[in-house]
């Protein structure tokens, strides 16, 4: 079966990157894991030996179908609910997975990435963790290995801690994709930033994104649309910062 670029498919096939994705899950047998894109099932397989459940989502009906023939016997037995569908589209309260009741782990379609991170890290129901095989470009941006933050990198250190577990040369993967990957982890992901802090969400949002609309531009500059907020007289303090050189702690003050 080949891979369908549109679909971006690229199915892993080192057992090193296989063992790190699941030691990082730190999975046990009283959890539930939702995969998304499963492709031909040589994670799935990993999970299955370790977790509770399992609960699959391939939006390829060829791949689902034959997952469907690989994993009858688990599907029979309740370990795996194999599911067709999008996993934009997902709905966790049909599947009864609540916030913090079930882990992310997968190999997941490298052009979806930031869309598949802003619908759990924002969702009600989010997972308590996520092991993710990315872009390695992208991981590094998101664990700010040049020391510069970027949207990206504030969104995911907003609602959890993000670490980078291994670089996956793209020898690995069949077909070979064009750049390197990486796995990262985000651990403990909740709401609890913006709970202890007694932030809105949609406010902070709105700053993060005018901070970083224009990208060389000065921070001060920037947040000029934002002169109705109460505290923008703070930005004075910041000098010549962008909005790259502000840590996650540093937008607090903005916000409140």
């Amino acid at each position: 079966m080949r891979a369908k670029k549109s679909l971006g498919q690229n199915f892993l096939k080192s057992e090193m990157a296989l063992h790190k994705i699941i030691e990082a899950g730190e999975v046990t047998p009283r959890d539930v894991i939702l995969e998304i894109g499963p492709g031909k099932g040589a994670l799935t397989s990993k999970l299955l030996e370790k977790a509770g459940k399992v609960i699959a989502v391939e939006k390829d009906r060829e791949l689902f179908d034959l997952l469907k023939t690989k994993f009858e016997k688990e599907i029979s037995s309740g370990k795996l609910n194999l599911i067709n569908d999008d996993i934009l589209k997902f709905n966790t309260s049909a599947q009864s997975l609540g916030p913090r009741a079930y882990k992310i782990i997968a190999n997941i379609p490298y052009n979806i990435t930031g869309a598949i991170l802003k619908k759990f890290l924002t969702a009600e129901n989010q997972p308590s963790l996520m092991v993710l095989m990315v872009q390695n470009e992208v991981a590094q941006r998101i664990v700010t290995r040049d020391g510069k933050e970027s949207i990206l990198s504030i969104s995911v250190k907003a609602y959890g801690e993000p670490k980078m577990v291994m670089k996956v040369g793209k020898r690995y993967f069949s077909p070979a994709p064009k750049v390197d990957s990486a796995i990262i982890s985000i651990k403990n992901i909740s709401r609890q930033f913006f709970e202890k802090n007694n932030i809105n969400e949609g406010n902070f949002w709105e700053i993060i994104r005018a901070g970083f609309a224009h990208k060389r531009k000065k921070l001060s500059s920037n947040l000029k649309i934002l002169q109705k907020n109460e505290k923008f007289g703070l930005l004075e303090d910041l000098g010549n910062k962008r909005a790259e050189d502000l840590a996650l702690s540093d937008w607090i003050p903005l916000v409140l």
